[in-house]
């Protein structure tokens, strides 16, 4: 008795320790590009990037609305200003068109950084029209605006590279802000990428505190959209229903242990290998990866649904008035290969490269080993002598009599064969779902408001980049400025409503010389500037803050991108100018693509170096490809399956047998799936391997069919408690409304079913002893 207390007592103690070190340490990630293959190709890398972290993505559209158009006005201004000091958000536009616009240590730099005098010199003509102009809107309401800035920029190259930079397709002004449809919009641009859910959660925290700590809001309400919104009401939403179907499934896996072995202690008794096993595997995770995603954990812990078979197992198959040391022993030969063997079944998904199932295949195997170890080692001196002996379960005998009278024709396998076949080639629709967001959709409230605040926005594109590729910054930026004159012409065609390219926020260096080049000299400057006076009713000396802002701007480094990252704007070049590699690229945004074939001209004019990308078919072909590698890892882990099983039964008869209903039962449910129109995807491969872990136990045990009829029926109780429970937990899944979870829960309900069915009719010896009267 004294020893048994230690063993749990240490057992505890160590669980503790682990748990501590885990909780500790444990990061956890919730990029979804973890479940992207990787990158192999520079062109992979950029397009693995841009899909989480591309300017289009990074985006935050908001709008206000149920109050006055005034009161609306006033609320986006005041929102606008307290989020530009934020440093959650790179970019903040309201349709303000205020000096706030532009950075002062990018004004003495907007001689520069301008097109407005590329073909207009500052001669005394040219300042003449512009005084004359100024003086008209020196009587508008814009003169409160224009009067400070007059003296130092009377061309007002300031206002026209502020201009320059806010959104082309802008929605109209009213009070000096951005509306439509009556509401209040603004346009933001985030520091996290769109799929980094946890950041973008506290990003959008920090929004709507900004806003309600706004005074006298009233019932005036605010919206978000963009991808950052629709991933977190993702996220949340799978996180509620795993919550409620995480707490069904350990009610009613409590209530079915506690009917079949009515022992609170035989319960705790099975939570130990289980604990052990998931604290093992998240242990592992923390040691050989830097950060741990959200999704492995989820799918973890649901595989980690075999481990629970292992303790089950010895408590329904032990011998009553018997040390359980015997029983245990007799049983791990068996148990032995099974664990084996699933834990080879997973090794496939850490050969297929994908970052997220890597770490899935760590967390599952190394908590399979841990739980099969603690069963054999650990669990048999803590087993009460007294319990309640599994063959003594009413119906049990009656059920195991009626299975045995079963026929079981030869011919079976062939006839399913034949009807998966047939029913697999003349499935309707295509064979596999290569479309990532029919896996995780988005509210359709969100996705409808999305699409209107983006139209009324003019927001680019999440789905279209325009890549520009060069082996230098200052390449792309020249390469940027080439192709303007053909982008422009495709704007006018009405192929596309606006494109943003990288060379509209910074010039290149050569342009940028050029245009210093045609500044004038202080006395150039000067007398043009005097001539250009005459009769206009400006003091004298007023516009020497203009003399003096061109000669500094002649004298001026060139802007280069480096520089221009230490700039307010900077994380916004940073987003459409960037290196992978060796290589440099450009991103364009792309705002109401309407002809995609229509950009197949400035491919042929760059040769190559200018190619539109459209992320979902690139995603999903990269999809397909990676796909083909996981298919053949699989093939290769039920080769090596095979021999385990052979090896570990010594005979290749019985591996047959036992192989045949997990294989016969895994082709059926992609039958039946295939049969119903369902397209498969990489989360049906996970699904249908922890059905053949779950099946091959069955058959295994079944095949063991011990000479005594009373381990018979505790094979059976046993094996009808491992169905229930995976019924329980998969069942739950099968009625979740998110298309991952259903898909896994269909699969895997399905899979018991079959593996069950026809590990009994198929793996048991035919040749086999006269039951007995138990």
């Amino acid at each position: 008795m004294n020893s048994r207390w230690w063993v749990l007592g240490a057992w505890l103690l160590v669980l503790a320790l682990l748990g501590i070190a885990v909780v500790t340490h444990l990061r956890i990630s919730t990029d979804l590009r973890a479940f992207m293959p990787p990158a192999r190709t520079a062109q992979q890398r950029l397009l693995l990037n841009e899909i989480g972290q591309g300017p289009g993505s990074r985006l935050l559209m908001l709008s206000i609305r149920g109050a006055a158009v005034t009161r609306l006005a006033e609320l986006s201004q005041q929102l606008a200003t307290v989020m530009r000091a934020d440093s959650r958000f790179t970019r903040v536009l309201n349709g303000e068109n205020t000096l706030v616009s532009i950075a002062p240590s990018l004004l003495p730099y907007r001689y520069l950084l301008s097109p407005a005098l590329d073909h207009q010199r500052l001669d005394a003509s040219y300042l003449h029209a512009q005084l004359q102009q100024r003086l008209e809107d020196l009587g508008s309401p814009a003169a409160g605006l224009l009067k400070p800035l007059l003296p130092s920029d009377p061309t007002l190259q300031t206002l026209q590279l502020a201009e320059r930079w806010k959104p082309v397709a802008a929605p109209r002004l009213q009070h000096g802000v951005w509306f439509a449809h009556g509401r209040a919009l603004l346009l933001v641009e985030t520091r996290a990428g769109g799929f980094d859910i946890a950041a973008q959660r506290r990003t959008m925290a920090a929004v709507r505190a900004h806003f309600a700590a706004l005074p006298d809001v009233g019932k005036a309400r605010l919206e978000l959209a963009g991808t950052g919104p629709i991933a977190v009401a993702v996220d949340a939403r799978t996180r509620h229903e795993s919550d409620i179907i995480g707490l069904v499934d350990m009610l009613g896996f409590l209530a079915l242990l506690l009917l079949a072995y009515r022992s609170f202690a035989s319960i705790g008794l099975i939570a130990l290998p289980i604990l052990s096993a998931a604290l093992a595997g998240l242990a592992a995770l923390e040691l050989g990866f830097s950060s741990v995603h959200g999704i492995t954990l989820a799918f973890g812990f649901t595989l980690l649904g075999i481990a629970q078979e292992y303790p089950i197992r010895v408590l329904s198959q032990r011998r009553a008035g018997e040390d359980p040391l015997p029983s245990v022993r007799a049983l791990w030969p068996t148990l032995r290969i099974a664990i084996a063997s699933a834990a080879i079944a997973f090794l496939a998904f850490f050969a297929s490269s994908v970052p997220g199932l890597q770490q899935l295949a760590v967390f599952t195997i190394t908590g399979l080993l841990v739980a099969g170890l603690c069963t054999r080692y650990l669990l048999p001196p803590l087993l009460p002598r007294h319990f309640h002996d599994a063959v003594d379960t009413p119906g049990l005998a009656s059920l195991a009599r009626w299975l045995r009278g079963l026929p079981r024709p030869r011919w079976l396998p062939w006839l399913l064969l034949l009807a998966g076949g047939l029913t697999v080639g003349l499935a309707p629709g295509p064979f596999w779902q290569n479309n990532l967001a029919a896996l995780t959709p988005a509210p359709q409230g969100l996705l409808q408001r999305d699409a209107r605040l983006r139209a009324a926005l003019g927001a680019p594109d999440v789905r279209y980049l325009l890549v520009l590729q060069a082996p230098t910054a200052q390449a792309v930026l020249s390469l940027s400025e080439h192709i303007a004159p053909l982008v422009r012409a495709l704007e006018h065609q009405g192929a596309v409503r606006s494109v943003s390219l990288p060379s509209r926020y910074l010039p290149s260096v050569a342009t940028q010389r050029a245009r210093q080049a045609r500044l004038p000299d202080r006395s150039q400057l000067q007398a043009a500037l005097q001539q250009a006076e005459r009769g206009l009713p400006f003091r004298a000396g007023l516009f020497q803050p203009f003399v003096q802002a061109v000669e500094r701007a002649r004298q001026l480094p060139p802007m280069t991108p480096a520089m221009f990252e230490k700039t307010p704007f900077g994380p916004l070049l940073s987003s459409i100018l960037v290196q992978r590699g060796t290589v440099w690229y450009g991103l364009a945004t792309l705002s109401g693509l309407r002809d995609t074939h229509a950009f197949e001209g400035l491919r042929q004019a760059s040769h190559g170096a200018v190619r539109l990308l459209d992320l979902k078919a690139a995603s999903e072909s990269l999809v397909a490809a990676y796909r083909t590698r996981i298919l053949q890892a699989l093939l290769v882990a039920t080769l090596l399956l095979g021999m385990v099983v052979a090896v570990g039964l010594r005979s290749l008869r019985g591996a047959v047998q036992v192989l045949t209903p997990m294989l016969l039962a895994t082709f059926l449910v992609l039958a039946v799936l295939r049969g119903a129109g369902v397209a498969l995807n990489l989360f049906h491969l996970v699904a249908l391997m922890l059905a053949a872990g779950l099946g091959l136990h069955y058959a295994l045990f079944f095949h063991r069919d011990p000479e005594d009829p009373r381990d018979r029926l505790r094979t059976l109780h046993a094996t009808l408690m491992c169905v229930l429970t995976a019924l329980l937990v998969f069942g739950m899944l099968a009625w979740s409304s998110l298309p991952v979870l259903r898909a896994i829960g269909v699969s895997v309900g399905l899979g018991v079913l079959f593996h069950f069915c026809l590990s009994l009719l198929l793996a048991r010896p035919h040749t086999e002893s006269t039951e007995q009267k138990p």
